[in-house]
This record gives C-alpha cells, structure tokens and sequence, in this order.
C-alpha cells in the first residue's frame, strides 16, 4: 500500500526543490527525507558528484498545487464510481442485515465503501439496533464508521462474558494500620524517622526497602502489609530469608507458594534531571577546563515499584509499579496472580521432568533385560555347537553327555570343587593321562579321561542344565 500523506519536513523540502528550476543537491541530514519523497513519487533522485540531487515531477507540482496525491484522487475516482453498483448492493433493512449474519457466520466485512454504500450499511444497522430484529442475548457490533472497512459482527454476549478471563481480585490497603504485619513492623523500626534515602535491603529480618522516606511514607510499609496478608490468607508464607553470595550474607524477603520462593523488592523509581553544578564542580572546572561534568542525574519521582532484586532468575518474571493511569495499589492483585502462575508452571515443569525420567529409567531396564535374554540365547546357541563338536570328534561315553543322570551329579561336584569335576573312575580331563579301564583302550575315543572331547563335556552339561 502506497503512503500518500506527507509530514512537514517532506513538505519542506518538497517547497524547496519546487521553487529552483535546476537539480538541487540533497543535505546528509535530509536524506530520509528525500527518500520518503521519492517512494511517493513526487521527486527522482540521482547521484552526481559526491552526493544526491533531485528534482521534482509532476506529481509533486500536483501535490503543491492541489494538496494532494494525483493517485490518490484517482483511487478515489475508481471508488465513487462503483459506488451506485455497492449500495445497491446494501441490506434493505436490519432484518436483512442480522439474516446475512447469521449466513455469514457471524461477521461481515465491506472493504472501505464509499460514502453512499456506506450509509446504506449505516441505516440497515440502525434499524436492526432500533426495532428489535436483534435475537435476545446477542448484539451488532459495527466497527469503521467513518472511514476504512465497515465489519460487522454479531455477538453471543453470554458466550464473550464465559470466554473472558476471570477478574483479579483487588486487594484493599488499609488507611491505618492497627495490628501491622511482624515484618513490617521491623521495617519500621528500621526505617526510623528519617527524611532523606532509606535502604533497608541489607537487614535482616525486613522488607527490602528502597526510597525517600519523606516522600513516600507510609506508602511502602501499607502497601507490603496487604501484600503479605493476602498472600498470607491464601496459604503462601512470608518469610525473611538469609543467603550467601561470595562471601557475603545477603538478607531477602520471599514469599513461599507451594514450596517456591519468590524474592520481593520495592523501590522508588528514578527519573532523569538536567545536573546542575556544585559550588565544588564549578571551581574544579576553573582550574581544570577539560573535566566533563555528568549531563544528567537520577533523582526518585516517588514512584514505587515492586519486582524481584536486579540479578536473581525472576528479576523480569514479575514486576509492578506506578503508572501514568494507575498506581501500585490496583496491581497487588495482579502480582500475587503472576507468583501464583509462575508456581504452576514451576511445577508442571517437574512433573514433565519426572515422567522423562521415569521413561528414561524404564527403557535402561527394558534394554537391560533383552541384552541379559540375548546373552542367554548366544550361551545356548554356543553350548549346543560344542556339544555337536564333541560328538562328532567321537566322545559317547553317555555318563558325560548332557541330560544324563551321570552329568547331573558330576555337575554338583563341579561346583563344589571349584570347577574340577571327578566322577568315579570316570573324569574327562586333558591333564590328567588316561587310565584303561574294562571295555576300553587307553585314548580310545570313548574312554572317560580321554583327550578327544578336551574336556567339554562336563562344562557343557553344566551350562546346558543352566
């Protein structure tokens, strides 16, 4: 969309150049002027030199001489004459008008009608708002009066009241203070009578407070007093908390909601004054020209503010003061609001994390599990292929095979020797030579204590019968 209007100093230059017939060179401090100028098409630039001249075109000698944008009465040409065609357009009525409404899903839009088709729009909402033809419970709503688009709107009034978010409740600040909060009672005393800066922040045991007494007091030590008795009455605890930081006690006050605590601070706030020398300053400056005196000063406005301390992690989570339009006492309730929402995302933050962890543990048992069933397997699947070895190097005495009686007893006795199984007469081992017996030939193939199997018989009925 085209800007049309110009501001003063585009009008200016748009004078300047308009009264030279020659090309004028453009200053360094008006070159976003000229470039404003030049988007609107009423002047072209080009570079010569060092630098940007321009000149002005016909539309800008339109614009001097008629005030406006010769595209912008052309638009409005284009516009008024369609303009018979749109309000014919128009309801007739405002039972038309709530008909297509309700056709309309609720909302109809009339993209920046002319002045005629514009107060067709006008009549039908009027009879619509005068003669009853609105349903009982809803109402028109017409925005764009005078000029851009017209949207009309029809609302269900108790569906926008139940979609609006609850009210926040107002906590009152008491006039006097009869029974005052323990802490701010020892603020009190600590504050004293004083009439210049106060600061209480590094005290144990009280409200940090930072501010001009004499201009704000009792203004501070009422509004913590509600703040704390609200809070109080709402469950939460109010506590003054102590804490080391290099080296050093640090005093804060928190409230404590859910088991959370939050810092609370109030200060003044400061505003910026032209600085005005001291006698001191003026008489360094005289015999030091070249010293540079500050230009500015802070100075307390006696505006009170409430937030968390500068550096903590809620230092811009929550943070209320004096407005232009309001003062800090109408916001108390929307500060105990925000601790009570940062407590609730705090703790739908821990249950997220105790579900990741939760998962994250069963998956570790759950692998944990198959591997220890797949070592299992590979076990199985080994002692099988040995057994196979066995018997094809010719080992068949049945008293070592697996899954005889002879095996299980040996399988005991290997357990119980330490892994050294000896069965009768009757051993399969590799260090030991092997003894004839009935039946056999020393080395024969079948002979217990025969150096063929290597002695895997026996530890593969073990792990088998495992």
């Amino acid at each position: 969309m085209v800007k049309y209007a110009v501001s003063a100093p585009q009008a200016d230059l748009l004078r300047e150049l308009a009264a030279v017939s020659d090309a004028v060179r453009i200053a360094p401090g008006r070159t976003q002027v000229a470039w404003a100028l030049e988007q609107r098409g009423l002047i072209k630039r080009t570079w010569r030199g060092s630098g940007h001249v321009a000149v002005v075109t016909a539309d800008g000698r339109y614009y001097l001489k008629h005030g406006k944008h010769p595209r912008q009465v052309q638009a409005e040409k284009v516009r008024l004459a369609g303009d018979s065609a749109q309000a014919a357009l128009a309801p007739a009525d405002g039972a038309e008008l709530v008909s297509r409404l309700h056709s309309a899903s609720g909302t109809i839009t009339v993209a920046d009608p002319a002045p005629r088709t514009r107060g067709r729009w006008r009549a039908a909402y009027y009879d619509a708002l005068h003669h009853g033809h609105v349903l009982e419970g809803h109402k028109v709503r017409w925005n764009g009066r005078q000029r851009g688009d017209c949207v009309f709107t029809l609302v269900n009034e108790e569906a926008e009241k139940a979609a609006q978010p609850p009210p926040v409740p107002r906590i009152d600040v008491p006039e006097v203070l009869d029974r005052p909060h323990p802490l701010v009672r020892a603020t009190r005393r600590a504050m004293g009578r004083s009439q210049g800066t106060v600061d209480t922040r590094g005290r144990a045991g009280a409200i940090p407070v930072a501010c001009v007494a004499s201009a704000c007091r009792p203004r501070p030590t009422d509004h913590m007093h509600a703040l704390l008795a609200e809070a109080e009455s709402c469950g939460y605890t109010a506590e003054s908390q102590t804490d080391l930081q290099r080296g050093e006690a640090v005093h804060t006050l928190a409230i404590v909601i859910r088991g959370r605590a939050f810092p609370l601070v109030l200060t003044e706030r400061t505003a910026k004054v032209p600085h005005e020398p001291t006698p001191k300053e003026v008489r360094q400056r005289e015999r030091n020209p070249w010293i540079r005196l500050p230009k500015y000063d802070e100075e307390f406005n006696g505006r009170l503010a409430l937030g968390a301390p500068a550096k903590s992690r809620y230092q811009h989570s929550y943070a209320h003061s004096d407005g232009a339009r309001w003062t800090l006492e109408s916001r108390l309730g929307l500060f105990l609001q925000d601790l009570e929402r940062l407590a609730a995302e705090g703790e739908r933050r821990d249950r997220e994390k105790e579900l990741v962890e939760a998962e994250r543990r069963r998956r570790w048992y759950a692998a944990i599990a198959q591997a220890r069933e797949q070592q299992i397997d590979q076990q199985r699947v080994k002692v099988l292929a040995e057994t196979d070895e066995c018997l094809e190097s010719g080992c068949r005495d049945p008293r070592l095979l697996p899954g005889s009686p002879r095996s299980n007893r040996q399988r005991s006795d290997f357990g119980r020797r330490g892994g050294v199984a000896a069965v009768g007469g009757g051993v399969c081992r590799t260090a030991r030579p092997a003894v004839p017996r009935a039946g056999y030939s020393a080395g024969s193939p079948g002979q217990a204590g025969g150096s063929s199997c290597k002695g895997r018989c026996l530890r593969l009925s073990v792990a088998v019968r495992r």
